[in-house]
């Protein structure tokens, strides 16, 4: 079975102090459901159209693990210190190869 991957980039993060609430909640929220950071932060070099924006990339060990940790309460605890208005972000979960 093919192990899946979170990616998320943020496009802009217009509150720092709820984004740090966010990560101290989803970080653990995310392991405990299998997750392994494998990297975070901002790129090394820009290619193409690319962006200068904080990435993350999250492995987990399939689909439903992926799916399930981004529906699992302790994640949407996550989200809610993050709110509604705090960072403009895009997260894809999508199965590796």
């Amino acid at each position: 079975m093919p192990k899946a991957y979170w990616i998320s980039a943020y496009r802009s993060i217009h509150n720092e102090d709820a984004l740090a609430a966010y990560a101290k909640l989803a970080g653990p929220a995310l392991a405990a459901a299998g997750g392994r950071f494998l990297a975070r932060g901002l790129p090394a070099a820009v290619k193409e159209a690319g962006m200068q924006q904080r990435t993350v990339l999250v492995e987990f060990d399939n689909l439903a693990a992926a799916l399930a940790a981004y529906d699992s309460p302790a994640y949407k605890e996550a989200l809610a210190a993050l709110g509604d208005n705090a960072v403009v972000r895009e997260i894809r979960i999508l199965e590796g190869v």
